[in-house]
């Protein structure tokens, strides 16, 4: 078992190495602030596609949703499933095309400078707040890679959790704070293939291991609720999983168009007729994607009723320890078992990368140079991304340094502030000629505060105030930007042209 153990230590640390080279490869072309935050708009569409869904999934494909589908059983997790993946198509579908082109004609490069050239921000208030949220809802999105790749470590070679934790953070800052978004972009692409092998490679074990198909599903059938849609499996035994929540849990597919890090990458596609190629490729990965995951969480529980694999930690180490099971059938296994592992460890810096490099953009440009129209040099606005990079990669060390945090939950709070706060806005600003900045300015406000308003006060309450904040919050900030926007004034005729102009192509 040792020297399976080294092999599997060895393709992990081989595949950290092939990351942090296209780092340093790539920092070489970060002339300016728009190619460190944005790769200079050159993304072809299959790297555009894979980087963004990378970037999407994190450490919650591989660890949170198998996690949640071993505890809870299919209605949670599939429920999820179905929200993101109408999400994604309809993202892709809706936004991907008049973003780019949007943001081509602003000259924007960051979500916030696009809001605040969309509406004509003079006095960059609208680019205040939208830092503000990147920096308030990234610390925790971060802080669930980091926690991933913490949990990863210590269950497989009984390492200290915080020490293993640090450690690949240090690894992710210092390929991201080199190479900027096209390293971003390109680990990402790379991370997405080593992802889909290790979900695939781990999910057909598994499957074999527990007696193939019919096996596992009737194993899965004879324990009470775990496969119902309607019913899910908690502290208490089966509990009902009603219209309510399952419609406030479909509501993660609004999160999409919100989301900083994958916007981004329909901003850097480098032509807009490609965009049709990317959503069907992107559409079609995260289906099957999280449909094996998912398949992963019930395969495990099968497993571990077996007694055939014991968890190392909690719910989320469930791929984990089928991984770690299966580097003991000798070498090739064994490097399999290292490419799956190296796979979680992707999915949690695909994520975590393009959420520090969009935090950096937050601050140095958005903040800095826009807000507080300080004029710097490109050099040091690069300087002050990096420093906001290792600010930020600390921040959410010290959010994660708890072993007994969830990521599942971490990310569906940090999912719904963004979600809430941009969405709408986002929505508004490429599909209503009306709306105007005042309208952007309340509907960001409302709906970032709602999420916090209905996490932390209201859904304690238990009942119908139970729901995932994201739905409330979603409906909160669309109806601020309506009926602020129509009790005030017009937006100039400036701004309608521009809008027209982008809504003709």
């Amino acid at each position: 078992m040792y020297q399976a153990t080294v092999y599997v230590a060895a393709t992990i640390v081989a595949y950290l190495f092939i990351v942090l080279g296209v780092g340093f490869f790539y920092a070489k072309r970060n002339e300016s602030s728009s190619d460190f935050y944005l790769g200079g708009r050159t993304l072809g569409p299959l790297v555009a596609a894979m980087s963004a869904e990378a970037s999407d999934m994190s450490g919650w494909l591989l660890m949170g949703l198998p996690g949640v589908a071993y505890l809870a059983g299919t209605a949670e997790a599939g429920w999820t499933v179905i929200g993101l993946a109408v999400g994604t198509y309809l993202n892709w579908l809706f936004t991907a095309r008049r973003l780019r082109r949007y943001t081509a004609e602003t000259g924007s490069f960051t979500i916030p400078q696009f809001f605040s050239r969309r509406y004509k921000d003079d006095k960059c208030v609208l680019t205040l707040i939208a830092a503000l949220v990147i920096i308030i809802f990234f610390i925790p999105y971060t802080a669930s890679g980091f926690a991933a790749c913490g949990k990863l470590f210590s269950s497989l070679f009984g390492f200290d959790y915080t020490v293993a934790m640090m450690i690949s953070a240090v690894v992710i800052i210092s390929y991201t704070t080199a190479g900027g978004f096209l390293a971003a972009s390109m680990t990402d692409f790379i991370q997405s293939i080593v992802m889909t092998i290790a979900i695939v490679s781990v999910c057909a074990f598994a499957v074999h291991v527990a007696g193939g198909v019919q096996v596992v599903a009737e194993n899965a059938k004879s324990m009470a609720g775990y496969l119902a849609m309607t019913s899910t499996v908690g502290e208490k035994g089966v509990e009902p999983y009603g219209f309510l929540t399952i419609l406030a849990t479909l509501s993660w597919g609004f999160g999409y168009f919100g989301m900083p890090h994958i916007l981004l990458r329909f901003m850097a596609i480098d032509d807009e007729k490609h965009i049709k190629l990317s959503r069907r490729v992107a559409s079609i990965w995260v289906v099957i994607a999280m449909a094996i995951a998912i398949g992963i969480g019930i395969v495990g529980r099968v497993l571990a009723n077996k007694g055939i694999i014991t968890l190392a930690g909690d719910s989320e180490t469930v791929i984990v320890s089928i991984a770690h099971y299966m580097s003991g059938f000798g070498v090739l296994a064994a490097i399999a078992g290292g490419i799956v592992l190296a796979g979680i460890l992707a999915s949690t810096m695909s994520t975590a990368d393009s959420q520090l490099l969009a935090a950096a953009s937050g601050v140095s440009e958005n903040l800095v140079r826009e807000t507080f129209k300080i004029n710097i040099s490109e050099r040091n606005t690069l300087l002050i991304a990096r420093l906001t990079v290792i600010v930020i990669a600390i921040l959410g060390m010290v959010i994660a340094r708890d072993p007994n945090s969830s990521v599942f939950r971490i990310i569906s709070f940090a999912w719904a502030g963004f979600g809430a706060a941009f969405g709408p806005v986002m929505l508004c600003s490429l599909f209503w000629r009306r709306a105007n900045l005042p309208g952007a300015v309340a509907g960001m406000v409302c709906g970032g505060a709602m999420v916090f308003i209905w996490k932390f006060l209201l859904k304690p309450m238990g009942g119908i105030w139970g729901i995932y904040e994201l739905l409330p919050a979603f409906i909160v900030g669309l109806l601020a930007i309506f009926i602020v926007s129509l009790c005030t004034k017009e937006p100039d005729p400036e701004i309608t042209e521009v809008f027209d102009k982008v809504a003709k192509g």
